[in-house]
């Protein structure tokens, strides 16, 4: 099975092209969505990040306020370090077991889509890695709409590794700068070709 990693910038259309895939038959794990599970009650993550942020990042109901806790790490390169180690190997792990089924349910292609896959390093442990872009105002111009500040627009893109420096690591790029159209005959495409590398006798 070839394990492939979606990642790029923030706002540049990762979860876009990965529910253009999806609905193409392949399927995606969201990462994001596994390292928001760690942070509930009785997850493993939980305990150390309350312990490491302390209980201002809580809600009243005790589950972990992301919002808060993306202020303090996204102010923070250190802070944002040290949620990463808290939170990556649940994540990594997750992701393993996750690749596993698919291989043991036939699949011939299964894609994670993360927005930390380079800067956690786990993009070494996949077959292809393929980085989705759009130009930097259009970053900014989405991340606004999603009603953050023009500050916390600032920080969250500085905050990932530069998309010039995942653009070199990638095998495949798509370009999301255009319509969701031209986006998705590229992952078309794409899909196409992963299935026939695939089903591609090895060598």
């Amino acid at each position: 099975m070839l394990r492939v990693g979606l990642t790029g910038g923030i706002a540049c259309g990762k979860t876009t092209v990965a529910r253009m895939f999806a609905e193409l038959g392949i399927p995606v794990l969201e990462a994001d969505g596994v390292a928001h599970a760690l942070l509930e009650p009785g997850q493993p993550a939980y305990a150390a990040v309350v312990a490491e942020f302390g209980p201002q990042v809580l809600r009243a109901d005790g589950t972990v306020d992301r919002g808060r806790l993306g202020e303090i790490v996204f102010a923070d390169r250190d802070r944002l370090e040290r949620l990463n180690q808290l939170v990556h190997p649940g994540v990594r792990e997750a992701i393993e077991h996750w690749f596993a089924e698919q291989a043991g349910r036939g699949a011939r292609v299964a894609l994670v889509e993360a927005a930390l896959l380079v800067e956690a390093g786990y993009h070494r442990h996949l077959d292809r890695l393929i980085v989705v872009w759009c130009r930097p105002e259009q970053q900014r111009e989405r991340l606004l709409a999603r009603g953050l500040s023009p500050r916390q627009a600032e920080q969250r893109i500085a905050a990932q590794m530069p998309l010039e420096e995942k653009l070199r690591l990638a095998d495949d790029v798509i370009d999301c700068s255009g319509s969701l159209e031209q986006t998705r005959r590229q992952v078309e495409a794409l899909a196409a070709q992963l299935l026939a590398l695939a089903a591609a006798p090895p060598g």
